[in-house]
């Protein structure tokens, strides 16, 4: 890493005969100046090392800062100068209170006499480094889903029984059973106690979780605390507990009570409430609101259906003065005359229609029996047939020995064919 020697001065040199430190007697000292640059050398030999603080000074001069580190379990502190060009390298929100790490080197200012550390890298660690890694984690559970309001779950409307998980003999405990006992007394609690911040907070919530989420008589989960820094809320971002919250099938409200930095158990439950006052309040309904809300429903739908009533009333006495429901005999005779007049009407057309279709099947009749084959049979006359029923039509067809068969008004003969006569014989 570089170092800046800044109090250095170059070419500077201890006089001739001045006296080394470790030679020097009441007689013959040595110089200020030669006991200041055995110093910076001593110094100057001394390796860049990380130490770990809290800045309690910070001030800028012409660009340089000049600050102080505390030790952070004591009293101890150092100085620190932290030159322009490496300023530019470090995180521009350090400030007063922040804890940090910082690569330094010893330097002694020979001129002054001043002892102190130039600064080659700093940067936040504890709070610093951990809401770096929340903000990494909060982005990759938001790209997972986790954060989605499609998969939060309602509450419901008026929960049977309220799991709520919270420091035991907390305010937070006192102030979600108060509250929700005046908006509904009839309100029933199944409480598991946790440790709400140092290492026993993530597991004692999960237990608690896991047995509030089997039980099926819990409806809705309430986790309650009564605020706090955000170094004592980093447990309500752990990664497990949150998981855990997203895959609960009970519907859970996140009530930390803080209004700032929220911890990402926020983001992942089902409901945000900013206090566990505020919790009891969204999860329980007000029996006055809701009996108030009943009373103006009812009064609504009274008014409602006497309107209702009365209009079909004043709608159904308008039907009843019509004509056609006052006198509806009137009507009745008159069409009742139309009626007849149509059926005698009707039974004339077909009678005339019957009689004309009478006529003229007679006619057809008679046309079909002057035409008809029988009727020349009747007459004497007889058809002759070769075999396979074929009419004979000319004598030669029917050479001598020919078997017909003639068919006469009533019945048939079988014959032979003497020949063809000749004419005249």
């Amino acid at each position: 890493m570089t170092v800046f020697e800044a109090d250095s001065v170059p070419g500077e040199a201890p006089p001739a005969d001045a006296v080394a430190p470790k030679d020097s007697t009441a007689d013959a000292p040595t110089s200020v100046a030669r006991l200041n640059i055995t110093i910076r050398d001593f110094v100057a030999r001394w390796n860049t090392v990380w130490v770990e603080g809290e800045i309690t000074s910070w001030n800028v001069r012409a660009g340089n800062v000049f600050a102080r580190l505390k030790d952070t379990r004591s009293d101890a502190q150092i100085s620190l100068r932290i030159w322009s060009s490496v300023r530019a390298r470090i995180p521009d929100d350090l400030g007063i209170g922040d804890h940090v790490v910082a690569a330094v080197k010893a330097d002694y200012f020979v001129k002054a006499g001043d002892f102190s550390f130039t600064v080659s890298a700093m940067k936040h660690v504890g709070l610093g480094d951990q809401l770096e890694r929340l903000e990494k984690l909060r982005m990759q559970l938001r790209q997972e889903g986790l954060f989605d309001a499609s998969r939060k779950t309602p509450l419901p409307f008026l929960p049977h029984v309220i799991g709520l998980i919270t420091g035991e003999r907390s305010d937070a405990e006192k102030d979600v059973h108060r509250n929700a006992e005046l908006r509904w007394p009839a309100v029933r609690f199944r409480t598991e106690y946790a440790a709400v911040q140092g290492d026993r907070c993530v597991p004692d919530t999960l237990a608690a979780l896991a047995k509030l989420d089997a039980d099926p008589d819990v409806d809705v989960i309430i986790i309650a605390r009564g605020g706090g820094d955000p170094q004592t809320l980093l447990g309500f971002s752990d990664e497990r507990l949150v998981r855990a919250v997203a895959a609960a099938s009970t519907p859970i409200v996140s009530a930390i009570g803080h209004e700032n930095d929220h911890p990402l158990l926020d983001d992942v439950s089902d409901l945000r409430a900013s206090t566990p006052t505020d919790a009891a309040k969204r999860v329980v309904p007000d029996v006055g609101e809701q009996r108030a809300l009943i009373a103006q429903l009812r009064s609504r739908a009274t008014s409602r259906l006497t309107q209702r009533v009365s209009h079909d009333i004043v709608q159904l006495d308008q039907l009843r003065s019509r004509p056609v429901l006052r006198s509806p005999d009137h009507i009745i005779d008159a069409r009742a005359q139309e009626v007849l007049l149509l059926a005698a009407r009707g039974r004339d057309i077909v009678t005339r229609r019957i009689d004309d279709a009478g006529r003229r099947t007679s006619e057809l009749r008679a046309s079909l029996r002057a035409l008809s084959p029988a009727a020349t049979l009747a007459r004497g006359y007889a058809i002759a047939h070769l075999d396979g029923g074929v009419i004979l039509r000319d004598a030669a067809d029917a050479p001598s020995g020919t078997p017909l068969t003639l068919t006469v008004d009533r019945g048939s003969v079988a014959v032979r064919s003497e020949g063809e006569i000749a004419e005249g014989a």
